[in-house]
Order: C-alpha cells, then structure tokens, then sequence
C-alpha cells in the first residue's frame, strides 16, 4: 500500500472520530453537567439516582441568578431540586414543585426574569424568597438544617429526598 493511500485509511476513521466527538459535545452541553440543566421546561435531563447513605451534590460554581434544576431519582420517584443565588448572592434550594399545586403534578416551575412561575396556576415567586417560607403557593424550601453546605457544594442526603418523595408521587414534568 502506498503512504498516500495508508494516510487516507487512517484519516478517515479518526475524522469520523472527531465528528462523533464533537456532536456529542454539542449534543450533551460541554462545560456542563448532566446533573442540572436552565431553566428550560423542555430541557430532559437523566436523573441521578441517589441510594441509602448517598445524597445529592450541587456543585457552587456554576450557580447563578439563572435557576439550575437538578434531577434525582430516589426509590423509583423521579424528583427535581432547584438551586440559585438570590440577589445577595446567597444560594437557595428548593425541591420544584409547588407547595399548594404539588397534588395536581403541575406544579413545576420555570424561571421568569427574576421569579419562579408555577405551571399549575401562574403564581410568581421572587428568587430572593426562595427557602425563606414555607407555606403557600411557592416552591418547597430545603432549609439548612436538611442539607450540608461548604465552600463548593450542598449535599441533601437520602434520607431527606425519601421523605420528600410524597411530594413528586403525581408530578407531571418528564425529566
């Protein structure tokens, strides 16, 4: 075989290579995670599946004022968690469903500019108000004494996302 013709043979696979490459990069989202994904109602994301002594990991660094929903699996419930910086730059976490819709498995939130909207029945919720109340047609709030927060993360262990599961048993959103 010829040089030109053995460069040829091996060009070909590794440009096919680099093509598969590059489109599941496109595809997956480079840079991101494929535990969290914008607020974005379409956006379907597999869910991590957390077992006993196990917990869900937010990493901090690519938390903003932009609400990043973080989907997990626990016993066989498919649940969502969202996480944001309020205006002060604090991080506030929520379990996305709503307090008072979560029986009608519509009440999921989207983000809105700076508020969080029910899909059930259109209350607006402000990013500041995240995990400060509880009560009310607003997201469930995952205070810090149900979670571990450092420097790099928050940890909301198994047990607590267990209890939480009653919460998602008819949530309509395919994640």
């Amino acid at each position: 075989m010829s040089a030109k013709k053995e460069k040829n043979a091996l060009l070909l696979p590794l440009t096919a290579l680099a093509l598969a490459a590059a489109a599941g990069a496109a595809y997956f989202g480079l840079g991101k995670s494929s535990l969290e994904h914008a607020a974005k109602p379409d956006a379907a994301v597999a869910a991590q599946r957390i077992g006993q002594g196990e917990s869900l990991v937010i990493p901090i660094k690519n938390l903003s004022g932009q609400a990043k929903f973080f989907p997990v699996e626990v016993d066989g419930t498919k649940m969502e968690v969202l996480a944001v910086k309020d205006s002060a730059g604090k991080v506030r976490t929520a379990f996305n469903t709503c307090q008072v819709c979560y029986g009608s498995g519509r009440g999921v939130y989207t983000q809105q500019g700076n508020e969080l909207v029910c899909g059930n029945c259109g209350n607006r919720f402000g990013i500041d108000q995240v995990e400060v109340e509880a009560g009310g047609c607003n997201p469930f709030p995952i205070f810090p004494e149900n979670k571990t927060e450092t420097a790099d993360s928050i940890a909301i262990g198994y047990d607590f996302l267990k209890e939480a599961k009653v919460l998602f048993a008819r949530w309509k959103k395919t994640i």
